[in-house]
């Protein structure tokens, strides 16, 4: 069995290596075509720009800082919208509330929203509160479902053996919430982030991802763009890995 997901692992990975050369020769191409750097920078030219970045301390204070930010707008974003959900499936007058907000929030582009809330918020503030306001929706929704979704017949069943409400919560609902819950991490993780960088672009806070994006195009500094939206690619799939190993160690927790 240990040998079989070994070989699984190492066909998946000489996938995407596969894949990967494919992608980058296409790239090479198209830059070989088009023969202005301007435009479509080689892929060479790229990695240079992006190896210089990371030489640098300031490359990763910047990042630091964008990430933190976007991870309090996230993990803000989770509580909120928990909150939310418990709130809109217990009483009626809160879901006549709150779910009409949230699902013209949902609906709304990022950046009507990051141009609106630059009247009220400080640069800095912004991408936190846009990454907050595109998570929220999201978590609220999905563990709404999965509240929704709890069955009946184990919620009789902790009546009958009194189990409380703390000991219901905590062997019945968020058991049976979790996998829901995840869900909701693993998509508004991407949304957030996403979100985030490009609330920073429009706000431009003075140590952000988003401001060395747009001062690179502005520059022209077309390989400091594609090396800048590389080190987002890169950080986003991280986050999603960490994402699903937290999940599948909950999840194997809550299933013991």
């Amino acid at each position: 069995m240990r040998r079989f997901t070994i070989t699984l692992k190492s066909n998946k990975l000489f996938k995407g290596l596969v894949a990967a050369v494919f992608w980058v020769g296409v790239w090479q191409l198209i830059s070989m075509a088009v023969a202005q750097e301007l435009l479509v920078p080689a892929p060479l030219a790229v990695l240079s720009a992006l190896s210089g970045l990371i030489k640098t301390m300031e490359f990763w204070r910047i990042t630091g800082i964008s990430l933190a930010r976007i991870m309090l707008g996230f993990l803000s974003g989770i509580a909120a919208g928990c909150i939310a959900a418990a709130l809109t499936t217990r009483f009626k007058a809160a879901d006549c509330i709150i779910s009409p907000f949230l699902r013209i929030v949902r609906a709304t582009p990022v950046a009507s929203f990051t141009i609106l809330a630059l009247v009220w918020i400080n640069n800095d503030w912004l991408p936190v509160f846009i990454s907050f306001l595109m998570v929220v929706p999201i978590v609220w929704s999905n563990l709404e479902s999965g509240i929704k979704q709890i069955d009946v017949q184990l919620l009789e069943m902790a009546k009958v053996y009194r189990l409380g409400f703390l000991k219901t919560l905590i062997f019945v609902r968020i058991p049976s919430v979790m996998p829901y819950f995840m869900a909701a991490c693993a998509t508004a993780m991407g949304f957030s982030w996403k979100s985030g960088i490009a609330a920073e672009v429009i706000s431009r806070p003075g140590l952000s991802v988003g401001r060395q994006l747009y001062n690179a195009k502005i520059y022209l500094e077309t390989p400091g763009v594609f090396a800048w939206t590389i080190t987002v690619v890169l950080i986003s799939l991280c986050l999603e890995k960490l994402l699903a190993a937290a999940a599948k160690k909950f999840g194997s927790r809550f299933n013991a």
